[in-house]
């Protein structure tokens, strides 16, 4: 290879050859780095756009996704997609053109995933119902530690109902909870997150979540979440007047709840109660001073929810439909029982009365039998004694 002795007129030296080589490395080095970021980033984009495909399928909201996939491919990475009036989720991951190295690279990602996991500084997001299993692995300490925000996207409320307990203890420093298109639909669906260890931000977005179209969604949320002393919901500061407001709207509320409640019910939830005050005093032994006062605020969230309120709770619909179906099996059940008692109740009854209708004669009949055998007595005597010794 030939090299290049002079520059310039200046000669160059093998210093300057090295430091050359050196930044052209580097230099190649960024290239290759950006080339791999822009790569993930569009392999990110096109996930997230196929889990919103997905979801959109799901929901029914799209009439014509089949004909129309064609023209959202082309134009996702410009404009969001215009369905039948309908918009699919845009994201802020839109690029633009790209060169053509990295138009043959993406020709081998594969864009049929379902879900999307993502760990950016102290938030992790999760896309498609999918990602939910990742709670199940093994996070490091590190990790784990560092989350603070946890976002669900394109996921079924219902579904997140069931990880929540997986939440608290995999991510025990998680303070900000943020959904978007989740379904959330009824106020009854907040009652599920006063299972969590702590929620200091709440953020629901509009897009999928019904529910933010409800005035008083917010003074639920306040009510009902009171014992986590919330700090914001959807970026607001939460104010003592908000607090005051939400108990007046939906104090009664809890009341009637627990007036209503079964006495057995309401035993189990205050044993509940109890159980984690009495965990929370013997994890408080043993400590010093200082840490048990820098625990305090904690501690009040984890024992303060009050009883009236933990009788608002929530029951997912797979659980709802599965105990009607327990109820319908127990009526069939006992219907059937019912109905052969009856049965069998009427057998006896016609058989009674049919023994009523011929017990007169049968008895007339008994009687003239009787007198017409001891009619001879001598007779009958030899005939007892006879059936007395047949029978020794």
């Amino acid at each position: 290879m030939m090299q290049l002795r002079q520059l310039d007129m200046k000669r160059i030296t093998e210093e300057e050859r090295r430091m050359a080589s050196v930044l052209a490395k580097k230099e190649e080095e960024k290239k290759r780095e950006s080339h791999k970021q822009s790569l993930l980033k569009e392999k990110k984009r096109l996930t997230i756009n196929n889990v919103a495909r997905q979801w959109d399928l799901q929901q029914q909201r799209v009439a014509n996704i089949a004909t129309n996939e064609d023209r959202k491919d082309s134009d996702s990475a410009q404009d969001p997609c215009q369905i039948d009036g309908s918009t699919l989720s845009a994201f802020p991951e839109e690029t633009g053109p790209l060169d053509s190295g990295l138009n043959n690279a993406l020709q081998g990602l594969s864009v049929i995933d379902t879900y999307l996991v993502e760990v950016d500084g102290d938030t992790l997001s999760l896309y498609g119902s999918g990602a939910l299993e990742s709670l199940d692995r093994n996070w490091s300490v590190q990790t784990a530690g560092m989350i603070t925000t946890v976002s669900f996207t394109f996921i079924e409320f219902d579904e997140i109902v069931h990880v929540l307990p997986k939440l608290k203890i995999k991510f025990p420093n998680s303070l900000h909870l943020k959904f978007k298109e989740t379904n959330l639909v009824m106020l009854q669906q907040f009652n599920a997150l006063a299972q969590l260890r702590r929620v200091d931000q709440l953020t629901i977005d509009p897009q999928g979540n019904p529910v933010v179209n409800f005035t008083l969604w917010k003074y639920y949320v306040l009510f009902r979440l009171s014992h986590f002393s919330m700090q914001k919901i959807n970026g607001t500061e939460v104010t003592q007047n908000d607090m005051i407001m939400a108990e007046r709207l939906f104090g009664i509320l809890a009341h009637v709840a627990s007036s209503e409640l079964p006495q057995y019910r309401l035993i189990s939830i205050l044993g509940d109660a109890r159980k984690k005050q009495f965990r929370y005093l013997l994890e408080s032994k043993g400590k010093k001073p200082g840490i048990i006062n820098e625990e305090n605020n904690d501690s009040k969230r984890l024992v303060g929810e009050n009883t009236n309120r933990a009788t608002l709770n929530y029951t997912t619909r797979d659980f709802y439909n599965e105990k009607l179906e327990e109820i319908k099996e127990k009526k069939k059940f006992c219907k059937t029982y019912i109905e052969d008692l009856v049965k069998e109740a009427t057998e006896i009854n016609m058989k009674n009365e049919a023994l009523q209708k011929l017990w007169p004669q049968m008895f007339i009949e008994l009687v003239r039998d009787a007198v017409i055998e001891i009619r001879n007595k001598n007779s009958y005597m030899k005939l007892c004694l006879q059936q007395i010794t047949d029978q020794k």
